[in-house]
């Protein structure tokens, strides 16, 4: 019996392996044990600047005025319909500690007494900015909105109290938004609110 053709192919598997091998390691690289660590000082120094640099790019010009509305329209909605089914967790994050603490207030007093709200959102009609000033480096805008809601408030056997299931309610408000330009958090939080 012959058995060279296995020692071939063991050879040439044995040669397509080190081919691999030496081009991973290329492409790869290989260690070296030398991990410098950054110095906690640049990610201050480099998040100092960040602030520094976001300062001086910060103007509300109308294009950002427009990008600005984008997401209050979209604040308003999730807003507005995560407050009438209660769930508040959704946007904590779009709410100033104020406005939420009334929010909540009012979620545990329509639980207390076996209420209900079923808030159906139609849409946005307008939104226009009202009022828009910066102080100390907290940018406000007022912003004016006029929705379509349906809206009912229903006891515990389901009886409504007030609002009509079948008809659409304009509603206009006024709320307002605040962001610090310090922060390199995008996000802006509603502090006041006025229907």
């Amino acid at each position: 019996m012959n058995y060279s053709f296995e020692y071939i192919d063991i050879i040439l598997l044995a040669m397509i392996a080190g081919f691999i091998f030496l081009r991973l390691r290329g492409i790869l690289g290989k260690r070296t044990n030398f991990h410098e660590k950054l110095s906690t000082d640049f990610k201050q120094e480099f998040q100092k600047e960040a602030i520094k640099k976001n300062l001086e790019n910060q103007t509300f010009d109308d294009s950002a005025q427009q990008e600005f509305l984008k997401g209050a329209k979209i604040a308003y909605e999730t807003i507005i319909t995560n407050f009438a089914s209660g769930n508040l967790k959704n946007i904590k994050l779009l709410l100033d500690k104020k406005i939420y603490d009334q929010f909540n207030d009012a979620i545990k007093d329509r639980k207390e007494k076996g209420h209900s709200s079923e808030t159906t959102f139609i849409g946005i009609n307008s939104a226009k900015i009202k009022n828009h000033q910066k102080n100390n480096n907290i940018l406000e805008v007022t912003v004016e909105f006029v929705s379509e809601i349906i809206s009912t408030l229903k006891d515990k056997d389901k009886k409504i109290l007030s609002g009509d299931p079948e008809k659409i309610k304009k509603v206009h408000d006024s709320w307002k938004f605040s962001r610090d330009l310090r922060s390199l958090n995008p996000n802006w939080l509603l502090i006041d609110t006025q229907a």
